[in-house]
């Protein structure tokens, strides 16, 4: 995770690229609060923000700008990784002695960490829905599984795997505060684990009101980095349209910036349309030619484009 900034994207438009590059929102060491380097990160973004970070509340409000300012160079989507319980049902008093607990230097509880990041992630999530920010959650990775090579060589080199913890009261829990006072943005909930795909696509059911009129306001996201591939798709593809609406997925989405990411798309689209082709053939979907064309357009592109209000 890296502290929020967009500058790499302005220098990017400066120079004319012709491709649009636009900054996404991710506040992960803010929301990590169980990780060593918590303390570190606070005294950055304060630095950054030019404000002193004292309590919770600070941190809201920081937080709060530097989201305008991603939002003022272009922002629409924010992103958020959730790799262990993130849901407890607390208090802002509960909070601000956690926050100035870890402050201290003192450990806390799974309990606590789990407060902490449920009560972040839905003050997060109504500054996001006020803004028409897209919220999502990558759920289910367990990182730096070997202790020996982390020491050698450092996060994010290759020791994560997929994680499998239950976590569905929690992901109820988080989307309903938001929802209670109808501030829960649009919102794409990702698994690693492919147990949770259909307890995902049915979770996203339960929010679906909205006086926006939002299609799939609340989606199962494409599948994602180990279940990224033919069988991970198809999967995918089957349980969204099996427990929810798949005419309303955003389609295929890479967290990779690697150039080489970019055939996955196309991957994606040929899996999509021998997916449509087959329901077509087994008399699941109509056979119209027009109809089914539209409706692999509408999912390879045009939902994507509406949802995230490009």
């Amino acid at each position: 995770m890296q502290l929020p900034s967009a500058n790499e994207d302005l220098k990017i438009k400066e120079e004319g690229f012709e491709i649009t590059v636009i900054p996404s929102f991710r506040p992960g060491d803010a929301l990590d609060i169980e990780k060593p380097g918590y303390a570190a990160y606070m005294e950055r973004l304060s630095a950054v923000a030019g404000k002193d970070i004292n309590s919770a509340n600070d941190l809201i409000a920081v937080l709060t700008e530097r989201l305008d300012y991603f939002v003022e160079n272009g922002c629409h989507v924010t992103d958020h990784s959730l790799e262990n319980d993130f849901f407890r049902d607390t208090t802002d008093a509960e909070v601000e002695s956690i926050f100035l607990k870890k402050m201290k230097g003192n450990q806390l509880s799974n309990d606590e960490c789990a407060a902490y990041k449920g009560w972040l992630l839905v003050h997060l999530g109504r500054e996001y829905a006020k803004r028409g920010l897209v919220m999502q959650l990558h759920i289910g990775a367990i990182r730096n599984n070997s202790a020996r090579m982390f020491k050698n060589l450092g996060a994010d080199a290759g020791l994560d795997s997929l994680n499998d913890f239950n976590y569905a009261v929690q992901l109820s829990a988080l989307l309903s505060a938001m929802d209670a006072t109808n501030e829960l943005p649009r919102t794409i909930l990702y698994y690693l684990n492919p147990k949770d795909a259909e307890m995902l696509a049915a979770m996203a059911g339960n929010f679906q009101s909205n006086s926006e009129r939002i299609k799939g306001k609340v989606q199962l996201g494409a599948a994602w980095w180990f279940c990224d591939h033919a069988n991970g798709m198809s999967h995918q593809m089957d349980s969204l349209a099996d427990v929810g609406m798949l005419s309303t997925f955003v389609g295929m989405l890479t967290d990779s910036r690697s150039f080489l990411s970019f055939p996955r798309h196309e991957y994606f689209r040929r899996i999509l349309c021998n997916k449509i082709g087959d329901y077509a053939e087994k008399g699941q979907y109509p056979n119209d030619v027009e109809k089914l064309g539209k409706f692999a357009a509408d999912i390879s592109y045009f939902n994507a484009k509406s949802y995230f209000n490009f």
